[in-house]
């Protein structure tokens, strides 16, 4: 069973039925999988779950399921969906208006008959003419809306509670999902920075409803309790997993800020650590281990020093979550350790195991396979950073007229890790952020990022990435898919259009000079 909108209403629907659930392969829609499959375990209700990553996938696996699907919908239901007409037109009728009222080969008295009622023929050939056009305008303004920008609105995962809340099946565990899926969308720019401060009011809500607590309840949690809670923490990626030097080296903020990708950005790291007085030996320790004095202060500190430093946005609006005594984890962290699981090279076993696991990782019954996230997480920051200091130390980001352009070479340290949409598109990001701070040329802070890296030896493909320019706007949209789609076809680019993200698409490595001449032209 297909379902187009899991509203209260439609969801009710779903009792008697076994539903089929095709899932994203991305955190928002794997906390939205999360919060669904605990409602329909609490209902009772049977599900097959089926992971697609791109639209291929979910062809396939739609024509493979199609006896068991049938499509739920209220009559009376507007789900502002163009109607088929406003979108479609029947060519073949058009074709046959043209050919009869067109007199080349007619016999002199046919035509005779035809001048009889030539003005009516006329009027009525006009009202057709004006009607197309009037169709094909509003037919344009439907599209324009559908496919000019890549626009995401909100989280998946806050829409699926927002249901169990309505309903009043809303659990602890649910609003932790939706914390997570929307940290996702603010982590990979899918929303604005207005919507995600908009967002997390909401949420904070349901945390302080879910997770009050008077001081006599707070000495009589169980070890194993679970606890929510909204605080301001440092932008600063895992660093109560890792050391704070090698958080600081591998949030894209800092080392963007710092420029430490040269010798000059160090130093400058080393007079940030010095004027916050934290001693070398406790700064690259495990965070776990500095002395309980240091970390009780740590956020001031920084904080502090970052102000001197012209770093103000260091601190940001967000959630944590404890398991017990011991486990505790920011939502960035979450998003992170789950990206990372299911990102993982070909190498390590199939895409839908890597879905698995990281589905598996959200649960609190799986803190190894999160710790494991964490790990992975780690090793993919770094070579992040890594791979953006090479590409700017030997200038692979080249201006192209409208668009900056990179690519990374085959043989490129960790470049597998670049081929998967996600991480090349936060690569990508953080990469056009340290480009900006880098050079002095103000055009270039203006521009957009195309970023390509090596998919497949075999077929001799890459993968392509637009990112918008870095501004200071919170209404960055991303129209690189509908640019993306124009260039190809004007070239006839072999391209595959198949990832959800309309902004990443695959390319034959032999059509790449053509396809980004047309881009350039394009968008000029």
């Amino acid at each position: 069973m297909f379902v187009t909108d899991f509203r209260k209403e439609f969801y009710e629907l779903v009792h008697n039925q076994r539903v089929l659930l095709f899932v994203a392969s991305d955190v928002d829609a794997l906390c939205a999988c999360k919060i669904l499959q605990a409602l329909f375990q609490c209902d009772h209700v049977q599900y097959t779950l089926v992971p697609v990553s791109g639209w291929q996938e979910l062809e396939t696996a739609f024509l493979e399921h199609k006896e068991q699907i049938k499509l739920l919908i209220k009559q009376e239901d507007d789900l502002e969906v163009p109607a088929y007409d406003d979108i479609f037109r029947d060519e073949a009728e058009d074709e046959e208006d043209l050919s009869e009222n067109d007199d080349g080969g007619a016999e002199p008295s046919e035509k005779r008959l035809r001048l009889e009622g030539l003005e009516e023929e006329i009027v009525e050939r006009n009202r057709k003419r004006r009607q197309r056009r009037e169709w094909e305008a509003r037919r344009k303004d439907i599209l324009f809306d559908y496919e000019q920008y890549e626009y995401y609105g909100t989280s998946s995962a806050m829409v699926m509670f927002d249901l169990a809340w309505m309903m009043s099946k809303d659990l602890n565990d649910m609003l932790w999902w939706a914390i997570v899926g929307l940290t996702d969308q603010w982590l990979h720019d899918k929303i604005t920075q207005m919507k995600y401060v908009t967002d997390v009011g909401v949420l904070q809500r349901h945390v302080s409803r879910h997770n009050h607590r008077n001081e006599a309840e707070e000495n009589m949690l169980s070890v194993d309790c679970t606890r929510i809670s909204f605080e301001y923490d440092l932008c600063l990626v895992l660093y109560q997993h890792w050391s704070l030097h090698e958080s600081l080296y591998n949030t894209s903020y800092t080392a963007a800020r710092f420029k430490l990708w040269s010798v000059h950005g160090q130093k400058r790291l080393q007079e940030f650590l010095a004027d916050m007085g934290l001693p070398l030996k406790q700064v690259k320790q495990k965070f776990q281990s500095m002395d309980v004095s240091l970390k009780e202060n740590l956020r001031e500190m920084i904080e502090e020093s970052a102000n001197k430093f012209g770093m103000k946005d260091i601190r940001v609006q967000t959630f944590s979550i404890q398991f017990g005594f011991r486990h505790k984890f920011l939502a960035s962290d979450v998003v992170f350790a789950t990206m990372s699981l299911m990102e993982r090279p070909e190498k390590d076993g199939s895409g839908t195991d890597h879905f698995i696991q990281a589905l598996d990782s959200l649960s609190r019954s799986n803190l190894d396979k999160l710790y494991l996230g964490l790990e992975l997480a780690k090793k993919h920051l770094q070579a992040t950073q890594q791979t953006i200091a090479s590409c700017l130390c030997t200038n692979l980001v080249t201006s192209q007229g409208p668009f900056l352009y990179c690519s990374l070479m085959e043989g490129t340290p960790d470049v597998a890790l670049f081929s998967k949409p996600a991480s090349l598109s936060l690569l990508s990001r953080h990469l056009l952020k340290s480009f900006v701070c880098s050079t002095k040329n103000r055009r270039c802070k203006l521009l957009p990022l195309v970023m390509a890296a090596p998919l497949s030896m075999e077929q001799g493909t890459v993968t392509v990435v637009g990112i918008p320019p870095e501004t200071d706007s919170s209404d960055r949209k991303n129209f690189f898919g509908r640019a993306f789609e124009k260039a190809a076809e004007s070239t006839s680019s072999r391209t595959l259009h198949n990832y959800f993200d309309l902004s990443v698409i695959e390319l034959k490595a032999e059509d790449r000079s053509k396809f980004l001449d047309a881009l350039v032209s394009l968008l000029s």
